[in-house]
């Protein structure tokens, strides 16, 4: 894994007339491949941080948006909202940051702050939707947001979190989406020692899931269709293994976990996962398949489980998990990529050919 860059970057990006050219790689279709892209930042206002970008992680939906599997890519769009870097400016009204920090980016940059869901500290629920970091309004600029493929970021400070300088930033930088999306069900519905907790699926979210609920304090168990990835979940912090194509090793389970944290986006039987549940148990669902999963109401009525959704976390519980990471020394298990090779590496997430996230060295962006 690489570690923390000591040294401001010293190719700057050049600044014109109030704003900062700069370069990424961005998709102009939904079939083409990301290249290298030439696009404008906002020179930073008074209350903005700009950051220099060491690390981009891939999460799976930059390749839904840059493929526009969601249909709401507006093109050109740079992803990335999974952001390590360095603070290269700050405007006069900035406190909590200067020059030479490090700091990091989520999926958002802004919100309106004022609606219930902001005060409140749940800032990804915004009543008025959300600035992401990518693939949004940009409120200042106009045209759409740019993402972390790309040299330099400028964010409100307000929207800007503080990496722990003791973790490898590269392994760091998949907190800001994989982490935070998985902490933030496990601390909402309150696992603690002492409690069964399991996790389906071994991706991205699901190996951030079991490491996390370890750190908890939880009894973790990781439910898989591929056995041969028992020692691996063991290695992360598993303490069992379920092959969930194996009934019988499913029906040992029945009525017996406090929490169920569910990352799988392909078609599955919730149903399964459910009826594992003790009374009152809770099955979050992280993970959005494409089609609806049929639902079996016994499967909840009769023993009183809930399910639930969960998105990412606020801008205060996304700083709370990098800190809690900081202190269990917790991070993404990754392969560091050059933007070189982003179009490769979509190619084999889809595979699932990665363990288990990529993470973009931006080094390699010249």
């Amino acid at each position: 894994m690489a570690h923390a860059v000591d040294v401001l970057t010293s190719e700057r990006p050049v600044q014109r007339q109030g704003r900062i050219k700069t370069t990424g790689y961005a998709a102009h279709s939904s079939t083409s491949s990301l290249q290298p892209f030439s696009f404008e930042r906002r020179k930073p206002r008074p209350q903005d941080v700009q950051i220099d970008i060491l690390y981009c992680g891939v999460c799976h939906s930059d390749l839904h948006t840059a493929r526009n599997e969601w249909t709401n890519t507006t093109y050109p769009v740079v992803p990335g909202h999974e952001i390590i870097g360095r603070v290269v400016k700050t405007g006069a009204q900035v406190r909590r940051f200067k020059e030479g920090d490090l700091a990091a980016v989520g999926c958002m940059v802004d919100s309106d702050r004022t609606c219930a869901s902001c005060q409140a500290g749940l800032e990804q629920f915004c009543e008025s939707v959300p600035t992401f970091t990518y693939n949004s309004e940009d409120k200042h600029l106009g045209g759409m947001t740019y993402g972390g493929y790309s040299k330099t970021i400028v964010v409100d400070e307000a929207f800007v979190l503080r990496p722990p300088a003791n973790l490898d930033l590269a392994g760091a930088a998949p907190l800001l989406c994989a982490g935070i999306t998985t902490y933030s069900p496990l601390r909402r519905w309150k696992v603690q020692k002492g409690q069964k907790v399991g996790i389906v699926g071994l991706g991205g979210l699901g190996h951030m899931g079991v490491k996390l609920a370890n750190a908890f304090g939880a009894h973790v168990a990781l439910f898989t269709t591929s056995a041969h990835k028992t020692a691996d979940a063991k290695r992360l912090g598993a303490h069992e293994v379920v092959v969930s194509k194996d009934p019988v090793q499913m029906e040992k389970h029945l009525n017996s976990f406090d929490f169920i944290l569910d990352t799988v986006s392909a078609q599955h039987d919730i149903n399964s996962y459910l009826n594992l549940l003790k009374r009152d148990g809770t099955l979050v669902l992280v993970g959005a398949p494409e089609k609806p999963l049929p639902l079996a109401a016994s499967s909840i009525i009769l023993p009183r489980r809930q399910l639930a959704g969960s998105l990412i976390g606020g801008l205060a519980e996304t700083q709370e998990m990098l800190d809690f990471c900081g202190q269990h020394g917790i991070t993404a298990d990754i392969e560091i990529i050059p933007i070189q090779k982003i179009n490769e590496a979509y190619e084999r997430m889809l595979r699932s050919d990665v363990k288990y996230r990529f993470v973009i060295d931006m080094a390699s962006l010249k």
